[in-house]
């Protein structure tokens, strides 16, 4: 079947590969052998044909004459780039005789794979690879650099990823964007809310740190101070119970600890919110009343307030509030975190965790990349890189960089570009893009699931992650074990095999590939049992007491980053994925320049004008940047948005030459839970130049 879709002309259909919720189903035009037009499918149920630039110009990326053609060997320096053509066997025989080499000396945990959601296909992300690696033994990647704070917070809440259905949105009265700058990263919800707004007169509120395109789209946006998220969630609950406007009957049928709660919130008054949050009085009471009287009412709960030191707390907290106004029982009530549970695949057979025979191998997060190159005993000596740039993408930048200059390290990357990491690689090999592969897709925002089949040959000698880890596993000497000759097509029918997700029934590969995407079989929540420990939504959480936390919703104050005066976030932009488009020069035409947005009275006082060049520092790196000045933050509150590829700097020469490198002045903390990132919880000082 692929290979009968790549010999043939005409339109096919295609699933969006972005790390992105919505995932949207595409329509690919293909001539001469070549995608030459993408555009949204408008038969899909939730996308309906609408795309955001970044898909829309993906040409600009497949063909880009900058894309990798053939595997490469490095020749010069590590950093500056210089790279020599050899072939897949030269390459193949390269990395795993080192590795083999690594083994017998170091054991294999001096070898860490570094990976993430470059491309969301569950063959390209955690298929073949995880499985390699597994067996291999290597030390193991703790993957939180996105949601994982958050999504430790709402389960100790709710139990697992589960939400609302976002279709059943359009019945919403009442929209909450807490966090979230969704007309760049959720562009599908913000277009239900717009037609909520339409046809039953919805009002659409946003809770951000920058007023951006989501926050100028809204009928009400309320600027917060970073890190005070769960304390204006706790304020809002302080109101509503003492207003009596919660669900009695919903709070003593279907949660645990109310009373509890009643009772902690008292402290939570308006006055001590709104010192805390910024956010004024009257402001803290008309949004509680706004929630209270207003049905349905549905809360939209972003990843950025998550990627504080408190962000678990964060999530776990404003998870509650449906609870307390019973909306989970209406129909486009409720909130969405993420929904990737109803969609869980069998992640055991697909990644099979069973190969894994020292099951104390050690774990190491990756956030602390940086940490992991200079200061691990024993050391990493080899890392592997797929579907991710730490180089431009993890906290600490400069540390990252200062590691992958070790001549020690051993590194491999395979990727589609020769980016900011592989110039720093020894061996790069050339990666296929999704268009190009067999691979299962699964939102965790909507509930179609969706396959991929390959649409076009591949790029030059670009091969898929699931190609390459089967050759590895054939050069290590396991490549006969069963677990490395399935197919794509065996590989995606056991993931769809999970009986312990009723949601999937009826989902099989051969349906799959017959219908393009189906949906799961979703009830809601209610009336229903929770996988909590209660089976019911837990505003108090005895978990959450034994392993540490308060059991109660809490606001806890930001860890004490330095005497730096302006809290710094570094958010997304809309025309960028991390750094995937960075390097594009279609993509960084519609973005322009990369920005430090600073509220006019803190410009005035350092005497910095709007369109003003500025140095932006702390004791993990500095950049120079133009400033906005304006209302767009709270005073002592600056952002950027996007991360921006070294090529974007003309001066970008080795490790630290991106004057641009936004995640050098970030921390490389671990936040409350999950092992989750704290991006958005450092301080800077800011000079004109």
């Amino acid at each position: 079947m692929a290979a009968f879709i790549q010999e043939r002309e005409g339109v096919f259909r295609a699933v969006c590969p972005l790390d992105c919720p919505d995932q949207c189903g595409l329509l690919l035009h293909k001539e001469d052998g070549k995608i030459v037009k993408v555009e949204g499918d408008p038969e899909h149920p939730v996308t309906k044909g609408h795309i955001c630039n970044k898909v829309r110009n993906m040409t600009e990326r497949i063909y880009d004459e900058k894309r990798l053609k053939y595997p490469l060997k490095r020749i010069g320096r590590k950093g500056q780039g210089q790279f020599e053509r050899i072939s897949w066997e030269e390459a193949l025989l390269t990395i795993t005789s080192r590795w083999k080499e690594l083994i017998e000396t170091d054991g294999p945990e001096s070898i860490l794979p570094y990976s993430f959601y470059g491309n969301m296909g569950r063959l390209s992300a955690e298929g073949m690879d995880r499985r390699f690696w597994n067996r291999l033994g290597a030390s193991r990647l703790d993957r939180t650099i996105c949601s994982s704070a958050g999504s430790a917070g709402y389960q100790y809440t709710m139990g697992g990823s589960f939400g609302i259905d976002p279709e059943d949105t359009i019945h919403a009265k009442l929209f909450i964007f807490w966090g979230i700058n969704a007309a760049s990263t959720n562009m599908h919800q913000v277009a239900l809310a717009q037609k909520a707004r339409k046809q039953n007169g919805a009002k659409i509120v946003v809770i951000d740190v920058h007023k951006n395109q989501t926050g100028r789209m809204a009928d009400w946006f309320i600027p917060i101070l970073p890190g005070s998220d769960s304390a204006l969630a706790l304020g809002l609950m302080h109101i509503l119970f003492a207003e009596n406007r919660v669900d009695q009957e919903f709070l003593q049928k279907y949660t645990v600890g109310h009373e509890a709660l009643r009772d902690h919130v008292v402290q939570y008054d308006p006055v001590t919110v709104s010192e805390i949050t910024g956010v004024p009085v009257e402001d803290i009471y008309k949004l509680a009343r706004m929630y209270g009287e207003t049905s349905p009412s549905f809360i939209r709960i972003g990843n950025g307030p998550q990627h504080h030191d408190n962000g678990g707390m964060f999530v776990r907290t404003v998870a509650c509030l449906p609870a307390l106004t019973g909306q989970w029982l209406v129909k486009g009530g409720g909130a969405i975190k993420g929904n990737s549970a109803f969609l869980a695949p069998n992640t055991e057979r697909l990644q099979r965790p069973d190969l894994l025979k020292n099951k104390h191998t050690r774990v190491i997060n990756m956030n602390l990349l940086g940490k992991a190159l200079v200061t691990v005993d024993p050391p990493v000596n080899s890392l592997y890189v797929y579907g991710s740039n730490p180089a431009l993408v993890a906290p600490s930048s400069n540390k990252v960089r200062n590691g992958l200059e070790r001549e020690d390290l051993f590194v491999v990357v395979h990727d589609l570009f020769l980016t900011e990491t592989a110039k720093y690689a020894d061996i790069v090999l050339p990666s296929t893009s999704s268009f190009e592969n067999t691979d299962l897709y699964t939102s965790y925002w909507h509930h179609y699931m969706q396959i991929q089949q390959p649409v076009i040959a591949p790029y030059g000698e670009s091969k898929s992650n699931v190609d390459v880890f089967r050759l590895l596993a054939k050069e290590m000497g396991f490549g006969d074990e069963a677990s490395f000759i399935e197919t794509e097509a065996e590989m995606i029918a056991g993931a769809l095999d999970n009986p312990r997700n009723p949601f999937l029934e009826g989902i099989d590969f051969e349906a799959l590939v017959e219908q393009d995407y189906l949906k799961a079989k979703v009830k809601p929540l209610f009336p229903g049992t929770l996988p909590t420990p209660s089976g019911k939504i837990e505003l108090y959480s005895e978990r959450m007491k034994q392993d540490g936390y308060p059991p109660l919703p809490t606001y806890i104050p930001l860890v004490n980053d330095g005497d730096h005066f302006y809290q710094f976030v570094p958010g997304p932009n809309h025309n960028f994925l991390n750094s995937t488009f960075s390097n594009i020069r279609k993509h960084v035409e519609l973005e322009k320049k990369p920005r430090l947005h600073m509220n006019q009275l803190d410009a005035r006082a350092a005497g910095i004008e709007d369109g003003d060049m500025v140095r932006v520092w702390n004791q993990s790196g500095e950049c120079e940047l133009q400033v906005a000045v304006g209302e767009n933050v709270l005073p002592g509150v600056v952002v950027t948005q996007g991360l921006w590829a070294d090529a974007a700097d003309s001066s970008a020469e080795a490790s630290n030459g991106n004057r641009n490198l936004i995640n050098s002045l970030t921390p490389d903390r671990i936040a409350d839970m999950g092992g989750g990132a704290t991006f958005f919880s450092g301080r800077v000082t800011v000079e004109k130049i």
